[in-house]
Order: C-alpha cells, then sequence, then structure tokens
C-alpha cells in the first residue's frame, strides 16, 4: 500500500486568518520528512509508514486556506463572494501542477509493462493505466479488491496512484461545492447583507467542512470493521483527513504559548508521524480511528509552528519548526511529488525482473538513489516550467516542444493500454473439445499416457479465464455476500444427488461432477462461497482482513444440508500448512469437526484432497508467458504436499467416508509442474484451471463408481 503527496505552493501563513507572518519552510520540510518515511517503508519495510496522511491533511490545508485566501482576504466589499470563486484558473493550475508529471511517469510505466511483465498482466496493467490517469485508481483497486478471481493478482507498479486519485476527487469536488455554496451565499446575501460578513463566510465554510468531515469519518469508522480492503481505497472514507487539514485552516486557535511548550508538542508530533509506520499497521486499521494519530500529528505541527501560537511577535518560530525548514529537508520537499510517482514503479520493477519479494540495503539504496535522480529531473525540467505557465522564464518553445512530446507518448501509451485491455477482453478459452491423445493432462502422469510436442492449452495468457461453470453462473456467494446459492447441474432430473459444498477449492470439481453427473443419472448441487471451507471455530483472514462471515455461512449451510439431505456430500479433506515456512498440507480441527457432524447425522461423504499450491515469485501462467519450462514454473512436492494424504490418518474415525487423493495426477515424485500432459494446472497459483480437471474426469468417473455403488 502506498501514501500520497501533492505539489502544492504553501500559502503565506494563516492566510485564511489573516496572518501574514512569511512562508512556512517548516511544512515543506515536513512533506520531506513525510515522503522520505514513504520511500524507505516502502522500499525496506514493505509497511504503511502514514505520510498519506500526512499528505493528505497538508493538501486539505493548502487548498482550503488558499480558496479563503482568495474569497475572503482578497475580494471587494462590493463584490459579492461568488463571484470570486472562478473555478477554472484553480482547475487549470492543478492540471498544471498534477498532470505532466504523472503522465510522464506512466508513459515509462507503460514501456516497462512491456519488457518486464509477462503478458499475462497486460490487459489488467492496461486498465490500470486508464484508471490512473484519469484519477479513478482507488476505485479500480477497491473493486478488484472485491473480485475474487483478481484477488491473486501480484502488486502493481501502479498501486500507489490510488491515493493520487483520492485527492484529485478531493480537489475537484471541493472546488464544485465551493462554487454551489457561493452560489447559495450570494443569494442569501441579496436579501440577507449577513452573508456578505467575511466571519460570517468563514463560519457558514467551517460548518460546512466540518459537518462531511463528521460523516466521512464515522463511515470510515463504520466500514473498518465490514469491508476494510475496500475502505482503504475509499473516497468517502478518506475526506475526513485533508478536510481535517481545511478545518485547521478556517479556524486556527489563537492560544500564545511559552517556546518551550510548542518545541515539546511539535517534538511530540514529529515522534509520532516517524514512529506510527511501526506500532500501528497501516493497511489493517487506516483510515479508521488509529488514522487519527498521523492526522492529529500534522495538524499538531501546523499549528505549533504558527504565529497563532507565538507568545509575542519578536519570539519567531520553535526549535522543531526550524529544524523542519533545514534547506535539505526542504528541498526533499520540493521534489516529493515526482519521487513519490517514482520510486513505486522502480521498485515494483526492480523486484518483477529480479524475481525477488524484496530487497537488501544496496539494492534498496540505489533504487532510492535513482527514484531521487529522476525526481530532481522531473520536478526541474518538466514540472516547474509548466506549473509556471506564461509567467515563466523559460523558453516558450522549449514548453511547447515538451507539451508536444507529452501529449505524443501519452496517446502512444494510451493506445498501447487500451488493446491490451481490448485483447484481454476479447481472449477466450475454447478447450471443451481437445484430442486426448494430444492433450491427456492428468492421464499422462496416472496411466503413462504419450505427450505429444504440442503448444499447451490453454495459453497462460488466457487461463485466467479457465474458471468453472459456478463462477460464470453466479451460483458462488461473494466475499460479503451472506445468501446460500443452491445451483444445479448433471442430470436436473434425476432422484439421487451429490451436494458439492465448500469454497473456491471445492468448487472447480464442478467440472468433472456435472459431466459425470449427466453420464451417470445423478443430480449435482452446489453449496458454494469464495474462499470458504466448512468451519466451525477457525476463522479464515483473507488479504489482511479476518473472514468472520464464513462461519455464519458454515453453520448455516450445515443445517441447510440437513434439511435438503443430499444423497453424499462431496467437499475437501485437506487444506495446506499456514505460516512462514511452513509445509505440505493437513486435515484441520475444523474439518474433523465438520466430517463428525456429518458422521453423527448419517450423511455420506466423499473428501477429496487438495491441490498442490504453487506459492513463489509469480504465478504459474505467468512463469510461463516469461518463456520458462513448465519444470521450473511449479513447485516442489516436498514443499507443496505431505508425504502421504494426511486423510489417511483420520480415516478409520469416519466409515461414513470415502476420501479421494489426485496428487499423483499433479506432481511426479518429486516436482508439480505448471503443465503436465500439455494442460495447464493452475489458472492462477493455487486453483486448479477447469481445462486440467475435465482431463481428470476418467479418474473421478472410477473412484466414485466404488464410492457410491451407483454404478
Amino acid at each position: 500500500m502506498s501514501t500520497a503527496v501533492t505539489p502544492t505552493r504553501t500559502p503565506n501563513e494563516d492566510a485564511a486568518t489573516g496572518n501574514t507572518s512569511g512562508y512556512r519552510l517548516d511544512l515543506d520540510g515536513l512533506r520531506g520528512i513525510a515522503i522520505a518515511l514513504v520511500a524507505v517503508f516502502h522500499v525496506w519495510f514493505g509497511r504503511v509508514s502514514g505520510g498519506v496522511d500526512v499528505f493528505l491533511v497538508l493538501s486539505g490545508y493548502f487548498f482550503v486556506a488558499s480558496l479563503l485566501k482568495h474569497v475572503v482576504a482578497t475580494r471587494p466589499e462590493s463584490v459579492p463572494w461568488a463571484t470570486a470563486v472562478n473555478p477554472w484558473p484553480r482547475f487549470w493550475r492543478l492540471v498544471r501542477r498534477l498532470l505532466p508529471a504523472l503522465l510522464v511517469v506512466l508513459v515509462f510505466v507503460a514501456a516497462m509493462v512491456a519488457v518486464v511483465m509477462p503478458k499475462t498482466r497486460w490487459g489488467p496493467l492496461g486498465a490500470e493505466l486508464q484508471a490512473s490517469a484519469l484519477y479513478y485508481q482507488n476505485w479500480h483497486l477497491a473493486f478488484d479488491s472485491q473480485d475474487y478471481q483478481a484477488a491473486d493478482s501480484a502488486i502493481s507498479p501502479m498501486q500507489h496512484l490510488w491515493s493520487m486519485s483520492m485527492q484529485g476527487q478531493f480537489f475537484v469536488l471541493t472546488l464544485l461545492s465551493a462554487l454551489a455554496l457561493g452560489g447559495v451565499l450570494r443569494a442569501l446575501s441579496r436579501r440577507y447583507a449577513v452573508f456578505a460578513n467575511p466571519t460570517v463566510i468563514r463560519g457558514v465554510v467551517g460548518a460546512s467542512l466540518l459537518a462531511v468531515a463528521l460523516v466521512s469519518f464515522a463511515w470510515a469508522v463504520h466500514r473498518h470493521g465490514i469491508n476494510q480492503p475496500f475502505n482503504y481505497y475509499d473516497t468517502v472514507a478518506r475526506l475526513w483527513e485533508p478536510l481535517a487539514g481545511g478545518l485547521l485552516a478556517v479556524w486556527i486557535p489563537r492560544v500564545a504559548m511559552p517556546t518551550w511548550l510548542r518545541n515539546a508538542l511539535g517534538a511530540v508530533a514529529l515522534v509520532l508521524i516517524a514512529s506510527c509506520g511501526w506500532w500501528i499497521s497501516g493497511v489493517q486499521e487506516y483510515p479508521g480511528a488509529m488514522a487519527l494519530v498521523p492526522v492529529g500529528a500534522t495538524l499538531l505541527l501546523i499549528w505549533t509552528g504558527s504565529a497563532a501560537t507565538m507568545s509575542d511577535a519578536t519570539s519567531g518560530p520553535g526549535a522543531v519548526s526550524r529544524a523542519l525548514a533545514h534547506r535539505r529537508l526542504v528541498w526533499l520537499g520540493s521534489i516529493a511529488y515526482a519521487l513519490y510517482l517514482w520510486h513505486w514503479p522502480l521498485l515494483i520493477f526492480y523486484l518483477s525482473w529480479r524475481y525477488q519479494d524484496d530487497v537488501n540495503w544496496l539494492e534498496g539504496t540505489a533504487i532510492l538513489a535513482v527514484s531521487v535522480v529522476l525526481a530532481w529531473a522531473t520536478t526541474r525540467f518538466i514540472e516547474a516550467p509548466l506549473r509556471a505557465g506564461t509567467k515563466s522564464g523559460a523558453s516558450r518553445i522549449y514548453r511547447r516542444g515538451l507539451v508536444a512530446v507529452i501529449v505524443v507518448c501519452t496517446v502512444v501509451a494510451g493506445t498501447t493500454a487500451v488493446i491490451w485491455q481490448r485483447d484481454a477482453a476479447n481472449a477466450t478459452v475454447n478447450t471443451e473439445n481437445l484430442d486426448p491423445r494430444l492433450y491427456p493432462g492428468a492421464r499422462a502422469y496416472l496411466d503413462g499416457a504419450a505427450v505429444p510436442k504440442v503448444d499447451a492449452q490453454p495459453s497462460p495468457e488466457v487461463v485466467d479465464k479457465d474458471w468453472p461453470i459456478t463462477s460464470y453462473d453466479s451460483v458462488i456467494s461473494g466475499w460479503k455476500d451472506p445468501s446460500i446459492k443452491v445451483g444445479v447441474y448433471g442430470d436436473p432430473t434425476a432422484t439421487r444427488t451429490v451436494a458439492l459444498v465448500g469454497g473456491s477449492h471445492a468448487e472447480y470439481w464442478i467440472t468433472a461432477l456435472d459431466a459425470i453427473g449427466r453420464q451417470r443419472g445423478f443430480k449435482v448441487t452446489t453449496y458454494l462461497k469464495v474462499g470458504c471451507a466448512l468451519t466451525t471455530s477457525h476463522v479464515f483472514t483473507w488479504f489482511g482482513q479476518k473472514y468472520y462471515q464464513c462461519n455464519d455461512w458454515s453453520r448455516r449451510v450445515m443445517d441447510r444440508l440437513a434439511v435438503d439431505r443430499p444423497d453424499v456430500v462431496f467437499t475437501n479433506s485437506t487444506r495446506p500448512e499456514e505460516g512462514k515456512g511452513a509445509r505440505g498440507d493437513f486435515v484441520p480441527q475444523d474439518y474433523k469437526d465438520i466430517f463428525a457432524e456429518f458422521r453423527d447425522r448419517g450423511q455420506r461423504v466423499v473428501a477429496v484432497r487438495d491441490n498442490p499450491w504453487a506459492h513463489g515469485k509469480v504465478t504459474p501462467p505467468e512463469c510461463l508467458a516469461e518463456g520458462n519450462k513448465p519444470e521450473v514454473c511449479g513447485v516442489t512436492r516436498e514443499m507443496a504436499l505431505a508425504p502421504t494424504d494426511p486423510a489417511l490418518a483420520v480415516a478409520p474415525d469416519f466409515p461414513n467416508m470415502n476420501f479421494l487423493d489426485y496428487s499423483d495426477a499433479m506432481c511426479d515424485a518429486t516436482y508439480c509442474p505448471a503443465v503436465v500432459g500439455n494442460i495447464l494446472v493452475w489458472h492462477d497459483y493455487h486453483h486448479l484451471s477447469a481445462t486440467f480437471v475435465r482431463s481428470l474426469i476418467p479418474a473421478v468417473d472410477a473412484d466414485l463408481g466404488p464410492a457410491l455403488q451407483w454404478w
């Protein structure tokens, strides 16, 4: 996850309150510290530092202060307030400040995606290029985090741009709201002179900001326990942070303090900002209540460094403010926007190129050094000349040439992104009628079938669409969907029923059960929920969030099965060991409890061993797309599976159950490759492709016959 920074010139001291003690260099220095924390935490520690909150507060403070400065402090008394709120000059200044550097980085990202990333990722990353350029990347990632079929994708080189999108939305919403509020006040001022009073105007603006900020904060806290992955990217949940800075711009408390107290408060605030990344898990906590720590600390630094807290006009800035105003910190703050844009894609592309999960000290230092150089060059030669506009001393020819180059490169990159998305959208999987002599799949290991030299199917570029029919029929409940959806497959008119129950690792067996049911004359009903194997007490953690909904759903499904009384329940018998360095698979206690419940109610069960999970730097399809051989794109058998099926140890306790194991169809004695019998085994790193399951139909049919005794 990542943070945000927006290039905004610092207004004169307390512009909204009328103080003009000078340019706030300390806030430029604070921006420098924030971007240093962001980059360092990203590169070496893989954590959120809290810099997002610092930048959001500063952005709100600067932006609202700038608006108030023009509509209150500088307007002629005879001019209605709303006429001073012309959004277009400010909008155009925002475009000049934000867009050129962003587009340059996106052009670089597009080029590097084509060079470094496997083709399997071009389509999704093309969509992110578009989302980033049009400032809705946060929403794109928010909804992607809810898409189980996209949940396994690797970290994107544009993931950090969610925050730029959120800030862009904040600026536009604030401008439009100011325009609307100005129209209301202008209409009121024609009848009531009090609404032309600057103090009243500031009060109305402050009350409006406060109301929206309180609603946003309440929403963030409420959604924290409901859907934190979505909450993290949600603009509504994030608005309270820049609005907190905006409220300080509207009204900054005047409390004269001795210098020692200002220094003490400033030091505490600075320590909180520097340390909160260590003791707050930002991805799991922000923008909820814990975000009050960096937000409050930033507000405290703005306040204690202002003229509103000086005991007298000669007291001057405190020690903390002077330290923040150090020229090196101020310089770092001046390139903060470009540094924020550059450091993350450089890190991700390097990790992808080296097949690494992290970097050492030397590698991280090199990435940061290159990022700083590129940030300085971007600021000096692109951002500054275009931001200055016609008032710049830079050559008009240079500015026009620069704009032309950026436009041409952006058009090329944008066209490429559209082509990637089109190709991904049009990609289809058509493997239902593969010649079994050319594509034996599982039979290559189980029966020793010959494997001719042909291109494997499905291709790595489209295998991510090779999901079971239940996903496309939408009869598997989503993450936040509590309903029990029952699908009907096989022979719908049959009197005997097999119930397929569990999560996605049970779901993909529908490919085999549906075909066998139609052939052998039994009905298949499905009770499925993503990420939700049947549980009793264990709470799954997916993407950093406790999945309590699974426990409730499991309980209700068990009750439903007691009523529906299928002839046989088909589910999973094992799961991979969890935790760092874990190896093999096991039968969880929850599974045993569920099995015992089926046994005690007299229900027959067929349970299949989970397939090997190919954890690695990239997924097997991505590894294949990069030109690697299947023999290095899978996982060792020792890493993925226990030496023998763990279910065999508990089988005597459950005479009502039959246990199946197809690991020998996917692995040889030592390795589980990405391709078996010319068919890709996985469509990501842990779900079997529907095509591979289809090649298992003869084996499953042969095992179900004796187990069910129906044929």
